[in-house]
């Protein structure tokens, strides 16, 4: 009659003990596949001349998480992401400049609300390096150059004007050079008659002198 209870006795302490020791492991398993703050990471990568933020989430329990991307105050993103053992991964789009730090914080639940830390801090050289050689091409300085063209082109016509202007004073000192020829020519001819005259009126006087006085010494 005394072996019974000690058995009962034994197997409910042995049904303790299997109970607590099952409970203990279903709350490490529990904790285990809890969602948490280190299952998430950030980066800034390229795709192509665009750049994005990429956040995975490898929580093996699948709890839901909202992801929200912010540089400074200014929020770039929200987006859900469920994760799973091998990666779960949400992209934004951010043309991120380098060396550019943005916050990304995760909700999920009541388990995790806080910010993937460190921070992330963008690469030292942007995605889009092409795009200042492409928009330094555009200039316009080809209408500059077309300009002084055309601006130079009235530089013949002001030597027209000049060539015109030119033939204006040899035309209008040929009409005075030709009258002083012509009275110059007019003088000299009248000048030369009277001296011809005068010459042959002296010459005449002195033919008849002479011949008075030959005529009176041979009387």
């Amino acid at each position: 009659m005394s072996v019974t209870p000690r058995i009962s006795a034994r197997a409910t302490r042995f049904a303790g003990v299997a109970a607590a020791a099952t409970a203990l492991t279903l709350g490490v398993a529990g904790s285990a596949s809890a969602c948490n703050i280190s299952e998430f990471s950030a980066a800034a990568t390229c795709t192509g001349e665009q750049g994005v933020i990429t956040v995975t989430d490898k929580d093996a329990s699948g709890t839901k998480a909202t992801v929200s991307v912010y540089l400074g105050d200014k929020l770039i993103g929200s987006q859900d992401v469920q994760g799973t053992r091998e990666g779960a991964t949400v992209t934004f789009k951010e043309n991120w400049q380098p060396n550019a730090t943005y916050r990304v914080h995760v909700k999920a639940n009541s388990q995790v609300d806080e910010d993937i830390k460190p921070a992330l801090t963008t690469p030292g050289k942007a995605c889009a390096t092409e795009k200042p050689t492409e928009s330094a091409t555009p200039t316009s300085p080809a209408p500059s150059t077309s300009a002084p063209a055309e601006s130079a082109s009235p530089v013949p016509s002001a030597s027209e004007s000049t060539t015109a202007a030119a033939p204006a004073p040899s035309n209008s000192a040929s009409p005075a050079g030709g009258s002083d020829l012509a009275e110059t020519g007019a003088s000299s001819n009248t000048g030369l008659i009277a001296g011809l005259a005068a010459a042959l009126v002296v010459a005449g006087g002195g033919v008849v002198f002479a011949l008075r006085k030959r005529g009176a010494a041979q009387r």
